[in-house]
């Protein structure tokens, strides 16, 4: 048997399980809505993270992956994302803007020339099916040469979700 509640201590409870309740229904909002976009990521250097990774920044990016699949939030690629930045459309909940600008080419280093087998097979592996066998075939990730694909074209073409 519970004891009783004295009358001057209800309205007190009352009202913290009133703000217990709606403390934890903003924090379910806000962790439903809330994003993160390429347009608002840099990199420790702070150089725009949608300019893709140098030497040893690879895990920059996988990290931001893990992140955002584990949280379940929204990601939008809505600028500019060239090379390691492609590796964001793993993410379980990304969305384009048709703005967007995706670059692609061979993983590896542009200035000594050397191509990293592993690198290409990791944003290879990033892409849905449609967009994989188009950028293969069309050599894309063969060379250094940036290769660009629209927002646009990546909604209509290889089937991303458009951000709202």
């Amino acid at each position: 048997m519970m004891p009783s509640m004295s009358k001057s201590n209800r309205p007190i409870r009352a009202l913290a399980a009133v703000l217990f309740f709606c403390a934890v229904g903003t924090c379910a909002a806000t962790s439903a809505w809330a994003e993160g976009a390429v347009s608002d990521l840099r990199k420790p250097s702070g150089i725009p993270i949608g300019m893709g990774a140098y030497r040893g920044e690879w895990p920059i990016f996988d990290a931001i992956v893990r992140q955002y699949n584990a949280s379940r939030e929204r990601f939008r690629i809505n600028s500019h994302c060239q090379s390691a930045c492609t590796i964001f459309l793993s993410i379980r909940n990304v969305c384009i803007t048709p703005s967007a600008q995706l670059l692609f080419h061979a993983g590896g280093d542009p200035r000594t020339g050397i191509k990293h087998e592993w690198s290409t097979q990791h944003m290879l592996a990033a892409y849905k099916p449609a967009l994989r066998r188009y950028v293969v075939q069309n050599h894309y990730m063969d060379t250094f040469d940036f290769h660009t694909i629209s927002g646009s074209e990546m909604i209509s073409r290889f089937g991303y979700p458009a951000c709202p």
